[in-house]
């Protein structure tokens, strides 16, 4: 039936545009449409690898989608989602070359995001920080980031954000869309145009609501985004203001034995209080749980995300001479979030509603300060840059429990929480980020071009225990990541103007974090005082070495790389066994990444363009992983790194004639493994997204019309998405550990936008 709907619905629309286009003439729109509109961008000149993706790819995607998802067409990057739009941030993952996303650094408009991790310490999500129709180019560095990105944990590649310049002419932009699982999403933006003084801003606003496409629940947001550009004199002063309200009933995470028993279809049981009451009565008293079901994990009743952001920035750029120019920018953040989670492993009292579940919390707050600030110096054939980077956080994470009804829950998931019945834990946590670089770009030949820099980080970590009902809650402290010098170099060379070669060096550092959910403090005092004094962070030396073409029609890149990953993180036992001590962070080894990466751009004919990218990454653990006592903890020499596909393959058909523009893309990855001695895995898939609209030419009301209208998972396919949602395991032999999310089905989505 959802096959037949979606073909009727695809055949109607197509058909629409058809009618219109025949019962029109545009010549001069095909005129002007010889070549089409840039959508990948290969990185010429640059001594990286770096493609950028253009506010283009964004506008044909669907509407609301990630970046991130966009993002995933370009050679090595591995994303994965739980639904559409890659919206759902425990779901969302990313890793490139073998490097997960915690391990990735993420900056917009020079601002830094932190890793992006769901329960982030120091930053947010890139859908939280602006709504994706104000987004402008998205650059991915897949192997080494610029020196001058604002990230402490990019050990692999850099993704940099920039949000779209307000327009020089007043206007504005509304758009509407709706598709499956009524999800409804509007958007509008007014632009000033350029007013006396010679400055131009924007508002906008957006509203996206829908069901999940399982399940029970809910997924909704709204974001207010704000820039304002004033010339200053030669320079340019640039304010912007983002706030989002976002709130997500979750998914349930499954396993491969879960999938073999129900189905893709497996989720949170949030319509059958009873049902849900009755399992966690019947774990509470030792009785089986009831049928189908076999232990409370199977199913929860429900689960959700909540999170509310403000973030800002006011950057200065001006000339300061004809030689020496000054970037300067202030930045703040202020989050609010809240895990919510209905456990059946403790009841509510009877004061507090005496259900057999109560709500459990995980509750964060984050309140960042910081300054981005850099020179540059030109002289002779030298362009010298230099810059520091400072960032104040101060994070409060608390685990809280709320009653629920005996009767009815009394409360929802998707909602902050007041009245706790119980806090088990509270620490605030304070960091604090002083990183400086300094690099000079030396155009040594006319065809050769030199980079070379490096920077400096110290990041100093501590943490205060407000509140505890054991002492093993207990965690006071310091640890800090001091690195004074982290070299990068790299070259371009012109072969002639159609070819180019290049290559780069780097050592990166990624800092400790501080949360008690993740890094040195997610232990016991014991635990921490055994490893805060030897315990590394974690470093990478990474290689790579390329070519690029550039003709009228072809562009191509091909690169490959060499990265030896070091002081490799990860949770084991400290000490012997029989000292009875806690789990807590060890550096257990090394990880060796290489690989090839190939991408290319051909306008074959007029109007029409094709995509596509191959890339093969081979990432394996140096050395067994041991406990800090050294015996074996895992025999994971020689094996595949987690989530890390050996080959992706990626492929898009573009078309587009000033009225009519419509993409086919596939895409392709192999095997992933989820335990570390790759016993657990998750089979290869492919799935394929439409895209197709059409432009109004005429006058009065269909000037700057589109209709547009989106496809994901076109051909229905069943499979698992996101892996690592729960982390990862040492071995799986039964398919019970329970870190797997399902890849969203077929989705039709229909879009109209106005220029005005």
């Amino acid at each position: 039936m959802l096959k037949n709907r979606l073909l009727a619905g695809v055949s109607l629309l197509i058909l629409g545009i058809s009618s219109a286009t025949f019962a029109q003439t545009a010549p001069d729109a095909a005129a002007d449409a010889d070549t089409l509109q840039e959508i990948v961008v290969f990185g010429r000149g640059e001594t990286r690898q770096v493609q950028a993706i253009t506010p283009m790819d964004m506008q044909i995607a669907v509407p609301g989608a990630s970046p991130i998802k966009v993002i995933s067409k370009l050679p090595g990057v591995n994303y994965q989602a739980a639904d559409p739009y890659g919206a759902y941030e425990w779901a969302v993952r990313i890793s490139v070359r073998g490097f997960n996303q915690n391990q990735l650094g993420f900056t917009l408009d020079d601002i830094p995001l932190g890793d992006m991790s769901y329960a982030n310490d120091n930053g947010l999500h890139i859908s939280r920080a602006i709504s994706s129709e104000n987004l402008g180019v998205t650059q991915m560095a897949q192997g080494t980031g610029a020196l001058d990105t604002a990230s402490t944990s990019n050990l692999g590649g850099t993704l940099k954000f920039k949000s779209a310049d307000p327009e020089t002419t007043a206007g504005g932009l509304a758009a509407v869309s709706y598709g499956s699982n009524a999800t409804v999403r509007a958007f509008g933006r007014i632009e000033t145009g350029e007013i006396d003084g010679g400055g131009r801003g924007y508002l906008s606003y957006d509203y996206q609501h829908g069901n999940k496409w399982k399940g029970q629940g809910e997924q909704w947001q709204q974001q207010a985004n704000g820039k304002f550009v004033q010339p200053v004199g030669e320079g340019t002063l640039t304010t912007m203001v983002n706030y989002s309200d976002r709130h997500e009933n979750d998914y349930q995470d499954l396993s491969l034995a879960l999938i073999g028993k129900f189905g893709y279809k497996l989720d949170n049981i949030s319509d059958n209080y009873t049902l849900a009451k009755a399992i966690a009565t019947a774990y509470q008293a030792g009785r089986p749980i009831p049928a189908p079901y076999s232990t409370p994990d199977d199913v929860y009743f429900d689960g959700a995300g909540n999170r509310e952001d403000i973030i800002g920035s006011t950057q200065l750029e001006y000339p300061i001479n004809d030689r020496l120019s000054l970037k300067a920018m202030v930045y703040g953040h202020h989050d609010k979030g809240m895990g919510t989670w209905d456990t059946p492993y403790l009841a509510t009292p009877a004061a507090f509603g005496g259900s057999p579940i109560s709500m459990r919390t995980t509750e964060y707050t984050v309140s960042r300060i910081g300054t981005v600030d850099s020179l540059t110096y030109t002289l002779a054939d030298h362009t010298i840059e230099g810059g520091l980077w400072f960032e104040n956080n101060d994070f409060d994470q608390a685990r809280r429990f709320y009653g629920l009804g005996i009767n009815s829950p009394g409360r929802t998931a998707d909602e902050f929480q007041e009245n706790p019945f119980a806090t088990q834990w509270q620490y605030a946590f304070n960091t604090k980020t002083y990183v400086f670089h300094l690099q000079d770009t030396w155009q040594a030949l006319d065809k050769l071009k030199i980079n070379y820099g490096f920077k400096s980080m110290k990041v100093e970590n501590e943490s205060q225990t407000q509140r505890y009902t054991s002492a093993s809650d207990i965690i006071n402290g310091s640890i800090d990541t001091s690195k004074g010098f982290l070299p990068q170099i790299g070259f371009n060379y012109q072969l002639t103007d159609e070819a180019e070669l290049f290559g780069d060096y780097a050592k990166n550092a990624r800092a400790f974090v501080s949360s008690h959910t993740d890094g040195p403090f997610s232990t016991t005092q014991s635990g921490f005082n055994a490893i805060k004094d030897k315990l590394k962070p974690e470093t990478s030396d990474a290689f790579e070495v390329g070519t690029r073409a550039h003709v009228d029609t072809f562009e191509a890149v091909a690169a490959a790389y060499y990265v030896s990953f070091h002081d490799r993180l990860l949770a084991t036992t400290v000490g012997s066994g029989i000292q009875g001590n806690p789990s807590a962070l060890s550096n257990v080894g090394g990880v060796t990444s290489k690989g090839i990466e190939l991408a290319g751009t051909w306008k074959f004919v007029k109007n029409w363009s094709l995509y596509g990218s191959y890339s093969y990454n081979k990432s394996t653990y140096d050395d067994d992983t041991r406990n800090g006592d050294g015996t074996l903890y895992a025999a994971t020499k020689g094996k595949i790194t987690v989530d890390s596909p050996q080959n992706m393959v990626k492929a898009e058909l573009s078309f587009d004639n000033g009225m009519l523009f419509g993409a086919v893309s596939g895409n392709y990855m192999s095997e992933r493994y989820y335990t570390y001695i790759n016993d657990g895995k998750v089979p290869g898939y492919m799935t394929v997204d439409l895209s197709f609209g059409y432009r109004f030419q005429g006058g009065g009301w269909q000037r700057d019309l589109e209709i547009q209208g989106n496809v994901t998972n076109l051909f229905d396919r069943h499979y698992v998405s996101s892996i690592g949602t729960n982390g990862y395991t040492v071995s799986d032999p039964t398919g019970s550990f329970q870190t797997l999310q399902a890849g969203a089905p077929a989705a039709v989505f229909v879009s109209v936008r106005k220029k005005f």
